[in-house]
């Protein structure tokens, strides 16, 4: 065998070693967990034969309790680009078959080079996390790691957009790297995160918790908030992935990809100038709204388990990509509360950042009442919300379907913090507050019976409908429920070279 034969072998026998990664009993190990390898997963989310692995032969440097001794082509992460939807996209996968998927120095710096060519190239970054965390034989050369990936995961907040999956263990530090990114999808039954596990939470507090009940995926996907996705398994995970990505831009320079749109614009549905009861103590559910009206009757809805009060997602209309915020009044009769705004807040600016359309569908009687809520800082989560619609400069259009109320109003994109078209329904309610409490407060009880429910009506009549805002210059249309998906796409397609920018700082101070 010639030389130049040799040396070719010995390249095809290193790549066959480093795509085996910690080698077959691990992958089977891998395989009966109901997980995919790091690899299998990435075959999933990109377009075939699109991936470009980058050090695919590094190996760590460690040579404490005889690291040196054991070593694996490609350290526990595979790293590169590739395409989804022949768009670009930078990816890194932990594989749990290599030292459990911790983290080295080595392997951190493998994460690091992808990310700062996707901020180079403005491209977004994918992270599939499968870690047992730090890799403890390297002490504070793996924390180092953490920190430098930590560091351009704020740096690239808002520039290119970030997407992690966790698909396995994610446990102490390196919880935060998947925190700071814009979205988490988590998978049933074999993903969870937690700052502090089960074993030291028993040691510290003497609470007895499972890993599944302390930061599983239903945990973080209904309690806390943390995650925004959930996939029955790794393979759906990642075609959920796609789905997400093909709403979003590469970078806050350019627009979201248009679709080419086969729904016709000017559809109308009947059956939405029935949706809103007249009682306005009667729910509807706001997904028939939504649903309706977007392209395709397609919406791809984020944290629908948490704070269901408040709806939020992305859908198209006229092939355009716009965010989604809506009031829910099937569930606590949409009021905003505490997790209701941090979740529109947190979606609001993403779509700010990433010129992405708000629109926003009203029906909120309030705020929600109580010391629970007072005391948990209602005032200043719900400025969140505030904050976020006030601060935001893409197109912003609302559609009031039927109550407003108080300040949950003003904060709900109204027309005075700097939202472009304001529609209303003939069903709208605009006030400080519902007709009897309105009463109750302006008459003290002063009324007779009869004098009371006339006054409940004349307050009614002047205060609960659209026409005072209307008069006012509040509201630009009164508009019928059956047209709202052709008024949406007017008042885009009129927006859509809007150009505003707030005042020159280095950055506001977010009530947080």
């Amino acid at each position: 065998m010639s030389s130049l034969q040799e040396k070719f072998k010995q390249f095809e026998e290193r790549n066959k070693i480093a795509e085996l990664g910690g080698g077959k009993d691990r992958i089977d190990r891998q395989h009966k967990a109901g997980r995919l390898t790091a690899r299998e997963r990435l075959d999933f989310l990109l377009d075939k034969d699109t991936f470009v692995e980058l050090d695919k032969f590094v190996t760590h440097k460690a040579t404490d309790f005889g690291m040196e001794k054991n070593k694996i082509l490609g350290d526990g992460v595979v790293t590169g680009y590739g395409k989804i939807d022949g768009r670009l996209v930078y990816v890194f996968a932990q594989d749990f078959t290599v030292f459990g998927g911790t983290l080295s120095r080595a392997n951190a710096n493998k994460i690091i080079k992808v990310m700062d060519l996707a901020m180079k190239m403005g491209a977004p970054v994918i992270g599939l996390n499968d870690s047992g965390g730090a890799r403890i034989q390297e002490g504070v050369e793996s924390l180092g790691g953490y920190a430098d990936v930590f560091y351009r995961n704020v740096m690239a907040s808002g520039v290119i957009p970030q997407i992690s999956a966790i698909l396995g263990p994610c446990a102490g530090g390196a919880v935060y790297s998947p925190a700071m990114t814009d979205f988490i999808m988590m998978v049933k039954e074999s993903s969870y995160m937690f700052v502090t596990g089960p074993d030291v939470i028993k040691t510290v507090t003497h609470e007895e918790v499972t890993k599944e009940e302390l930061g599983g995926a239903m945990t973080h996907n209904s309690k806390s908030g943390v995650a925004h996705f959930l996939a029955d398994d790794d393979e759906k995970a990642m075609m959920m992935l796609r789905e997400l990505f093909s709403f979003l831009p590469s970078n806050n320079m350019e627009e979201p990809p248009v679709k080419p749109c086969a729904d016709d614009i000017r559809r109308e549905d009947e059956k939405l100038n029935e949706l809103i009861p007249t009682d306005p103590n009667k729910p509807y559910d706001m997904h028939d709204l939504i649903n309706s009206v977007v392209d395709e009757h397609n919406f791809f809805e984020v944290q629908p388990h948490y704070a269901k009060n408040i709806i939020i997602g992305f859908a198209r209309l006229c092939g355009k990509t716009v965010g989604i915020v809506a009031n829910q009044p099937a569930h606590l009769a949409g009021v905003l509360d505490i997790d209701s705004s941090l979740k529109g807040a947190r979606f609001v600016r993403f779509c700010d950042a990433f010129n992405i359309p708000i629109i926003t569908f009203e029906d909120v009687p309030g705020f929600l009442p109580g010391t629970t809520q007072e005391f948990g800082g209602i005032i200043k989560h719900g400025a969140k919300l505030l904050y976020a619609f006030s601060e935001a400069t893409v197109p912003k259009i609302t559609v009031i379907t039927r109550k407003a109320y108080g300040g949950a109003y003003d904060v709900m994109s109204s027309k005075h913090i700097g939202t472009d078209v304001n529609f209303a329904y003939p069903t709208a309610e605009i006030a400080v507050m519902g007709a009897e409490g309105a009463v109750n407060i302006i008459f003290r009880n002063a009324l007779s019976e009869e004098d009371k429910k006339k006054a409940v009506e004349d307050y009614r009549n002047t205060f609960a409908s659209p026409y005072k805002a209307a008069e006012l210059g509040y509201i630009d249309e009164i508009i019928y429920p059956k047209d709202t998906r052709y008024k949406l796409i007017q008042a885009l397609e009129m927006t859509s070279n809007k150009s505003k920018a707030n005042p020159p700082k280095k950055h506001g101070n977010i009530p947080l």
